[in-house]
């Protein structure tokens, strides 16, 4: 296996060659044969067999293996092991020579100590070193993103053409974008879609190993999986089941971001740590939304992320105090009502390369949004309601359109009609009336 640094090199030479590369190297993980092409040490897949046993009391070798996401010929020498060390028992021959195991007295002291060194129990971790040739091969700048498919992504939302023709070529090179403007005006939406104009899945691990520490990276929060339980069965005989197949991700932190979620978070009481935002991004659209309303400065959160935008690699830190390096293979995405100049220094904007200002849309925009939205709340639209709105709210308030307000208001007209128990009409004085409720004087 390569050095982890070596990887991340090669990775970055890798960029720099096929920038423009539109073609997407395949990645798929092999099943183990063997323990040590797992990466994994005897002690490690011992404990994982420990303490689940200590968790079931007792179960056959087959499902041993199928929770703990190995093949069961390496459960089964390692079984073997156990029993000859007299940490575990078998009885109960069942179906194709299985056997039905249970910890002996020795092997439940044995396996609380595992658990109280790390309670972790699940899929069987991955080598750090594993993961980062992974992120390599599925690099999100090597998947081929057409102009059709970034369209298809955006089809829901209303962007002008010029809007458009400035956010495909960010997509494309899967550079980083600020996306910046008055608030309402989809900014967020945007964002949302970005990670959908890519075509491809990624694997990711449900854990990884680094120096005896176990870290979790699936995130069901954030990981969508795309298996069927049909084709799991299917990828059951060829794939390593301690990876997922997922859409690629997009996870967004908003004004809650601190600088503890970019940071590896470690459980004192379990010794399971939690992989940062940035990780667990990888291969996907990281949303920094709000941006510049963070507990934090943004001076502190540009600072710590000055290097991994640069030089596409991130230093993390265990809570044993050591350090390595893993990959920093995103598309970031900072979401944000302040111009983008006032927030930071030429220093930082150099390594964001695109600056795309959302602005207010037109009056000819707003009125199709309108009818768009109307026609989705089961509404007949009504021009005279509307250009009644206009004029009243907007033209003679001297008030900006946004794109969220046929939305909002709309929402709000359903909840008025709904409570008096009215026939659902786009009329202008319904209208009028939640216009008054929603905009400040």
């Amino acid at each position: 296996m390569k050095a982890v640094d070596m990887v991340i090199s090669e990775l970055i030479d890798s960029r720099k060659s096929n920038a423009t590369s539109a073609v997407s190297t395949t990645f798929h993980p092999e099943e183990p044969a063997t323990l040590e092409s797992s990466g994994l040490s005897e002690a490690t897949v011992d404990s994982l067999i420990g303490k689940y046993l200590l968790s079931v009391h007792s179960s056959q070798g087959r499902q041993i293996a199928r929770s703990i996401h190995l093949p069961f010929s390496i459960i089964e020498k390692r079984l073997t092991g156990l029993k000859t060390r007299r940490l575990v028992m078998s009885t109960n021959v069942s179906a194709f020579g299985d056997f039905t195991f249970q910890l002996t007295d020795e092997g439940h002291r044995q396996a609380k100590q595992w658990l109280d060194a790390c309670s972790y129990v699940g899929p069987a971790p991955v080598p750090l070193e594993q993961y980062v040739e992974s992120v390599a091969a599925q690099s999100i700048r090597n998947d081929s993103v057409s102009r059709e498919s970034i369209a298809r992504a955006f089809q829901s939302l209303s962007v002008d053409a010029s809007l458009f023709s400035r956010i495909g070529p960010a997509i494309r090179t899967g550079a980083g974008l600020f996306l910046y403007g008055q608030p309402g005006n989809g900014k967020t939406s945007i964002a949302e879609r970005i990670a959908r104009s890519f075509s491809s899945t990624i694997w990711i691990p449900h854990a990884l190993i680094v120096s005896d520490c176990i870290i979790k990276v699936y995130d069901p929060a954030y990981h969508q999986p795309v298996e069927t339980a049909k084709t799991q069965s299917v990828l059951r005989e060829t794939s390593d089941l301690r990876w997922l197949r997922i859409e690629r991700p997009t996870v967004i932190a908003g004004g809650e971001l601190t600088m503890d979620s970019l940071e590896i978070r470690h459980d004192p009481s379990t010794n399971i740590s939690e992989s940062p935002l940035q990780l667990k991004a990888n291969g996907g659209v990281l949303v920094i939304d709000d941006f510049g309303r963070q507990r934090i400065s943004p001076a502190d959160l540009l600072n710590r992320w000055i290097v991994p935008l640069d030089r596409k690699y991130d230093l993390l830190t265990l809570f044993t105090g050591n350090r390595f390096a893993v990959p920093f293979d995103l598309l970031a995405v900072f979401s944000t009502n302040i111009e983008p100049k006032d927030l930071v220094d030429e220093a930082f904007l150099r390594r964001i390369p695109y600056k795309i200002s959302v602005d207010d849309p037109t009056e000819e925009e707003f009125r199709k949004i309108f009818r768009s939205v109307a026609e989705s709340h089961g509404f007949k639209f009504c021009e005279h309601a509307v250009k009644q709105l206009i004029k009243q709210h907007y033209q003679l308030a001297e008030r900006s359109f946004r794109r969220c307000h046929p939305r909002d208001l709309l929402a709000q007209l359903t909840a008025y009609i709904d409570f008096h128990d009215l026939e659902r009409e786009l009329r202008g004085d319904w209208l009028s009336h939640v216009a008054q409720d929603y905009f400040l004087s």
